[in-house]
């Protein structure tokens, strides 16, 4: 049975013009050809290979739609997740900024000893609630140089025992996510290390450009799965931050152009800060617009079973992307992420059986939920010809209940 979605809210973006340009200020954040470098340094790593993009044909029929993909994260190299593609990459980014040079990732472990040892002496922090700590984990594993990951502490032991075992240190941090961040750059500070964030705040955007970067491999692979000349209408994908959105939105709106599809963003309702800053910036009196450019919090008690998505704030590089590039922001009740989990598992009408968690589920939650909304499916023209990409964006690789 496809589950009932319970309440939601929406919010259709008057700003996203489909013939509207992806323009210079846009392109300055991410560019195609910035994903060219990226894609080339993360192709290059020891086990990389495009993740599947599975068709759900018979949820499609189920609901009414022509076409469903779902492009399916959980074998991500050996990470379970598409952070592996983002915090790889930053760490990379990181330590070629750090130590000079031309660098490629497959010079720096087997390189110059002089390389070695000046990439050892660096460390590399962050802060996250599992996926992005271990990519970042990873990363350093892979490049020979240190890493502390601050997590919150409240973050599952089996998701801290996995970071341990890539190597890294973990400190954890009372209170949420954000206060993590918080620590993390506080610390990073104090002691010299460089932080590899895929939040974007002020006075801290380069690296998460490159991150977001990363992710927009992902992208690309799934436009080269598609079947030939055929292109998706619509895309639902989950934020916490934004990152992934946007990194969605911007290698979408660049490549395709006017053929870009609708993008909706999907939000937990107890961490909607990209639905709250929409709404913050669509009430603002037109005189006081460019404060209202900026991202606003959420109010939400950050509370919810999708966890990667429990975010107070967005990232200010991925909010300038996503209010401009976006067509709608939708959050989603628990119980929508939790119950698309369970289906997913026993597969519907033929199709293959789906293994993932909420945060990694909740961009096909929210596609349902619009399906229940007249009021967001008409002006989207979500309907029996539409063609759904969306991303699961993670496996069960940390199982706490039985739904995950």
């Amino acid at each position: 049975m496809i589950p009932g979605m319970g309440p939601i809210r929406y919010f259709l973006n008057p700003r996203a013009d489909p013939g509207q340009p992806y323009g210079p200020e846009l392109s300055a954040i991410l560019n195609a050809k910035a994903h060219e470098l990226a894609f080339q340094e993360i192709s290059s790593l020891e086990g990389y290979g495009p993740t599947p993009l599975l068709e759900l044909g018979g949820l499609a029929r189920r609901l009414g739609i022509r076409s469903l993909w779902y492009k399916d994260e959980s074998t991500r190299l050996g990470l379970g997740s598409f952070k592996a593609l983002g915090g790889i990459y930053g760490v990379f980014r990181a330590l070629r900024d750090a130590v000079g040079g031309d660098l490629a990732l497959r010079d720096v472990p087997g390189g110059d000893p002089a390389l070695r040892e000046a990439v050892a002496g660096l460390t590399v922090t962050c802060a996250s609630v599992g996926n992005h700590g271990r990519a970042v984990a990873r990363g350093a594993a892979l490049l020979g140089c240190r890493a502390v990951i601050f997590l919150p502490a409240r973050t599952p032991p089996e998701r801290m025992q996995a970071i341990r075992k890539l190597g890294a240190e973990i400190v954890t941090v009372d209170g949420t996510y954000d206060d993590a961040v918080r620590r993390a750059a506080r610390e990073a500070r104090e002691r010299g290390w460089t932080v590899v964030s895929d939040t974007a705040y002020p006075g801290y955007e380069e690296i998460p450009r490159h991150i977001m970067q990363g992710y927009t491999v992902m992208v690309r692979e799934a436009l080269a799965e598609l079947p030939v000349g055929v292109l998706p209408t619509h895309v639902f994908v989950q934020a916490g931050v934004g990152g992934l959105a946007a990194a969605v939105t911007a290698h979408l709106w660049e490549i395709l152009g006017p053929d870009r599809p609708r993008v909706v963003v999907v939000e937990p309702q107890e961490a909607d800060c990209l639905l709250e800053s929409a709404l913050a910036l669509e009430s603002t009196p037109a005189l006081e617009s460019p404060p209202a450019m900026e991202p606003s919090a959420s109010k939400g008690s950050l509370a919810t079973s999708m966890e990667c998505l429990a975010c107070r704030n967005p990232s200010t590089v991925a909010w300038r992307i996503l209010r401009e590039g976006v067509h709608a922001f939708l959050t989603i009740p628990d119980r929508a992420a939790e119950e698309t989990v369970v289906f997913l598992r026993r597969g519907l009408g033929g199709d293959p059986p789906v293994h993932t968690q909420p945060s990694g589920a909740a961009g096909l939650a929210g596609l349902l939920a619009a399906l229940h909304e007249p009021g967001l499916a008409r002006p989207l023209h979500l309907d029996a010809t539409s063609r759904v990409l969306v991303f699961g964006s993670e496996g069960p690789l940390f199982r706490r209940n039985d739904h995950e």
